[in-house]
């Protein structure tokens, strides 16, 4: 009279789920250096965390009394689980059945996962290895279909929940949008490739020879490219980047980010910084270094670090504070502002003020970058998008101004409306362009009509008085920068600031959460 016949059932069609797409097909898996799903899975949660949702999804053979005979899976493994004690959802893509095709992965189940994240305030994490769609399936079928998923609610879910990504293997099509479209995402290096058509879409196209998979859409591709974020070394390790991304942001946006008990003290000075900055002003210098004298130690989590080298994005905390950092990187176009590093940036200020991460942004800015190219490149458009990004963004700002902040790009440096709080070294210089190149485009006539030894001269006096007109302490009498600070006391007022920052952010939560009820 007891159930257990059924109850027997359910054990056999699990067994038939975890034997993935076969003996053969895992071995081939591990052959090229990469997990199954649920090894994958089991390497990435707390241990004894994961709940796995829909694992009698597939496609089922009977014999002619209707006994099971044999399941074939579905490629999707959904379920949940708990990432340094966080309950998170995870959609993976098995991709030893059919090659984890999107036409073969019963879209319900993989979109079920993706919507109960978003339903329930949990981040979002997949494990991408699919190989698109499928003409054999196509072809079972019988016919095709209007490519997109009604019920997935991809764009909803970005402003909610974080939302990770770690491509694993190949992504394509549909595996490639499903790698990129999140707010950080991972490749491994060499074993797996992000495209949007394979190598045969593209030699039928007539868009090339043959070509590898690697060369079409490796990490060293799309890392720079900045369709995806960071570079892992093994999938191991991609986990790890993927652990300590979710360690900076809330479970979404109804919550704050979580502070952890400072293991660095407030009043640290670094004499280093007084020095860092060459006097030389065409000198180049390490703006990591910057981040670590004055930042929680250990916390740096740089995003992107490939892509729009210009500038540096990362997540950091202050006093045990997660925030957001940007900074210029000198060593790349002097640190100057293109398209690129200007995607870059308008990425990362939207990802901070969707989770309410305040911002510290170090400024070494000399201008968008100008020439044929740079105007061909559209970086000025770059700029402007930047710009309104910061001015549309409503999360609190700190702008410390390390040495330059000229032109156009230099406007986007903080927010300006509201209380702009802004510090700046005695290294910093500002205008609506540098002096150097002004000096000598104000004065061209003039100086033409001079011997060479008046020239050079006349150059040594106009660049001395211009010196002085662009010292920051002018800027300062009129109170039009908040303070010039000692370098070394920057690390102790971004820890005075970082507690009236994190004041106010209640009052966006809750501001938040009534646009969302509306």
């Amino acid at each position: 009279m007891s159930w257990k016949p059924e109850v027997e059932n359910i054990e056999r069609r699990t067994q038939f789920a975890y034997g993935h797409g076969g003996e053969a097909a895992v071995a081939k898996q591990h052959a090229q250096g990469r997990l199954t799903a649920r090894e994958r899975i089991d390497k990435l949660v707390d241990s004894g965390s994961w709940r796995e949702l829909g694992v009698l999804a597939g496609k089922a053979e009977y014999d002619s009394d209707w006994n099971l005979v044999n399941v074939r899976p579905s490629n999707a493994v959904i379920g949940t689980a708990r990432i340094g004690g966080r309950k998170v959802s995870i959609g993976a893509d098995d991709f030893t059945i059919r090659g984890g095709s999107s036409d073969a992965a019963v879209s319900e189940k993989w979109i079920f996962a993706e919507n109960y994240a978003l339903e329930y305030r949990i981040p979002l994490v997949r494990l991408v290895e699919s190989a698109g769609g499928s003409v054999r399936l196509v072809e079972q079928m019988g016919g095709t279909k209007i490519p997109g998923y009604p019920t997935w609610l991809m764009a909803t879910q970005l402003g909610v929940i974080p939302v990770t990504a770690i491509a694993l293997g190949p992504c394509v099509g549909l595996g490639a949008l499903k790698a990129a479209c999140a707010h950080f995402s991972v490749m491994v290096k060499g074993t797996s490739q992000v495209m949007a058509g394979g190598p045969p879409v593209v030699e039928r196209a007539g868009m090339g020879d043959k070509i590898d998979k690697n060369d079409l859409g490796g990490s060293h591709i799309h890392t720079r490219s900045g369709v995806i974020d960071n570079e892992a070394l093994s999938e191991e390790h991609a986990f790890e980047l993927v652990k300590r991304f979710l360690s900076y942001v809330p479970d979404s946006v109804f919550q704050l980010p979580q502070r952890v008990t400072p293991t660095d003290v407030p009043e640290r000075r670094e004499e280093g910084l007084l020095s860092i900055i060459p006097r030389e002003r065409r000198q180049a210098y390490k703006s990591r270094k910057i981040l670590d004298m004055v930042l929680d130690r250990d916390s740096v989590f740089e995003i992107a670090p490939n892509a729009g080298r210009a500038v540096v994005t990362c997540l950091a905390r202050i006093d045990g504070y997660p925030v957001g950092v940007m900074i210029n990187d000198p060593y790349h176009n002097g640190g100057g502002l293109n398209r690129p590093a200007a995607e870059k940036m308008e990425t990362f200020i939207d990802l901070c003020d969707t989770f309410h991460l305040p911002m510290i942004n170090f400024v070494d800015q000399p201008g968008t970058l100008v020439g044929i190219e740079a105007e061909k490149m559209g970086n000025v458009r770059g700029s402007v998008r930047v710009v309104s990004a910061i001015e549309q963004s409503v999360i609190p700002w700190c702008t410390v101004v390390i040495r330059r902040l000229y032109g156009l790009a230099g406007s986007a440096y903080g927010r300006l409306q509201g209380v702009n709080l802004t510090y700046a070294w005695p290294s910093a210089r500002w205008g609506s362009i540098p002096m150097a190149g002004g000096i000598e485009a104000a004065y061209r006539a003039e100086l033409e009509a001079m011997t060479e030894q008046e020239r050079a001269q006349h150059m040594v006096n106009l660049e001395k008085k211009y010196d002085h007109l662009e010292s920051p302490f002018l800027t300062a009498e009129k109170f039009r920068v908040t303070e010039i600070i000692d370098p070394r006391d920057t690390r102790r007022l971004l820890c005075d600031w970082i507690e009236d920052a994190y004041r106010i952010l209640p009052e966006q939560v809750g501001t938040r959460s009534r646009m969302m009820r509306k």
